[in-house]
């Protein structure tokens, strides 16, 4: 069996790649290697999903398998990923499981696991899970019978246990502040609207009206065209917009005028650290942060820690150096201080809180960045790892990297869900990392064609 968990959990094809026997074979698994040993007590889990139709289907595999391996099941329904992190914590749970693929179009979908406190695996425990799977499957277990076998209960009101806590993480109110929120059609499109409302600002909800197709579907954090048209004509402050899960958040201006992760932590970094919460006065990004976000933290006496891509990784560094932010370019935000793991609406509400507290514009705030010019070609493959590392690809890179001297840079990444490599070059102008992206996707397209 290859890597079944990719950088944010098992992800694949509804009732293709991800089927109901390997969810059910995955909870097992996890129940059995995350399950607190102590058998004086059975052991906990929350399940939650997002708004994907097929998530009623996986979420019954995964209750079941949690249910055969003796473990009580809390099921809290549809609620951003960070909400179950949180409930995973509040509960004392021992694990949780929430079901979804992220900004993945909606016939995908995906499998995250926590640990007891709400924490995302790390690698080696993702290993021991896979491990066990391939040498038990589904079936291959000492089952409890009788009255060893786990009861499964819905929690009402985590929605409220949510809001109520995030709420209180906000040093002041956000009254005379409206906002567009952009739902997804996704697991926040209740919770993102009462947040921000409860918060004190004015609230207009678009694509909160999910119907278990329409997840992602031309809105949210990768499709902003809407909430840039809303946030104009509504005349907000600002616009926000969330993914599926809810675990990213970019924003616009009231201009229309897009902010993304970068800028949002380079405001929330000044914020913290004017009111002495920065850690050690640094913030943690990944490999795929802007070099305008490098040279802005510099110019304020920032530390910038880097990490590989995805947010498990940030926050491995911010738990291993105690550091209080950290975040990635595509929205995942994260604070240690309030969340265990990235949590868009948690970064909506400190974002609107630093415009109320400084009287400024999200424009004004924003502009402490200045950013390189970035593209980023996403090149689809039949083999990721070839794609990423054959030696002519190696070597077209090399040579952009020379000929962009200090004024640019290059990287190559292999998607960790799609099979995609991601090509990203920097440079002075976008014409010139327009072409260079291009050169190199071209020699990836060569290396591993695409099927189909």
């Amino acid at each position: 069996m290859g890597r079944l968990f990719g950088t944010d959990g098992v992800r694949g094809r509804a009732n293709a790649d991800l089927t109901p026997e390997l969810a059910l074979a995955v909870a097992v698994a996890a129940a059995h290697t995350l399950a607190e040993t102590d058998r004086s007590r059975r052991p906990l889990a929350v399940v939650g999903r997002d708004t994907r139709a097929s998530g009623e289907m996986l979420e019954a595999a995964v209750v079941a398998g949690l249910a055969s391996a003796g473990a009580n099941v809390v099921r809290v329904g549809v609620l951003p990923t960070p909400a179950v992190a949180y409930l995973v914590g509040e509960t004392k749970a021992d694990l949780g499981v929430m079901l979804s693929a992220s900004h993945n179009p909606m016939p995908d979908n995906g499998i995250k696991l926590f640990a007891a406190g709400g924490n995302k695996l790390p690698d080696e425990i993702e290993l021991k899970i896979e491990a066990v799977i391939e040498a038990n499957g589904a079936t291959d277990w000492r089952r409890p019978t009788g009255a060893g076998v786990g009861r499964v209960n819905d929690l009402l009101d985590g929605a409220d246990h949510y809001v109520q806590h995030l709420t209180g993480t906000i040093p002041n109110r956000l009254d005379g502040i409206k906002v567009v929120v952009d739902c997804a059609n996704g697991a926040a499109y209740e919770v993102a609207p009462v947040a921000y409302q409860e918060a004190g600002a004015e609230v207009v909800a678009i694509h909160a009206d999910p119907d278990g197709l329409n997840i992602n579907d031309d809105c949210g954090s990768n499709h902003i065209e809407a909430l840039r048209a809303a946030v104009v004509e509504h005349g907000a402050d600002l616009g926000i917009a969330h993914d599926g899960d809810a675990d990213r958040c970019v924003a616009v201006t009231a201009a229309g005028e897009e902010v993304d992760g970068d800028q949002i932590m380079a405001i929330l970094a000044l914020a913290m650290r004017d009111a002495g919460a920065l850690t050690a006065d640094t913030l943690v990004a990944t490999v795929m942060s802007n070099l305008g976000l490098r040279l802005a933290m510099s110019a304020e006496g920032i530390r910038l820690l880097e990490t590989k891509v995805g947010d498990r990784y940030v926050l491995e560094e911010l738990r291993a150096s105690g550091l209080a932010l950290g975040g990635e370019q595509s929205g995942h935000i994260v604070m240690p201080a309030y969340a265990t793991t990235g949590d868009g609406v948690l970064t909506g509400l400190h974002l609107m809180s630093r415009m109320a507290a400084t009287g400024r514009s999200l424009a004004e705030l924003a502009a402490v960045v200045t950013k390189l010019p970035q593209v980023l070609i996403n090149v689809p493959v039949a083999d990721r790892t070839v794609g990423a590392g054959a030696p002519a690809v190696l070597a077209a890179a090399e040579r952009a990297e020379r000929d962009l001297g200090g004024t640019g840079r290059v990287l190559l990444r292999p998607s960790g869900t799609e099979l995609l490599v991601r090509v990203m070059v920097e440079a002075e102008t976008v014409e010139i990392a327009q072409t260079v992206a291009e050169r190199i996707a071209a020699e990836v397209r060569l290396a591993s064609p695409a099927q189909g």
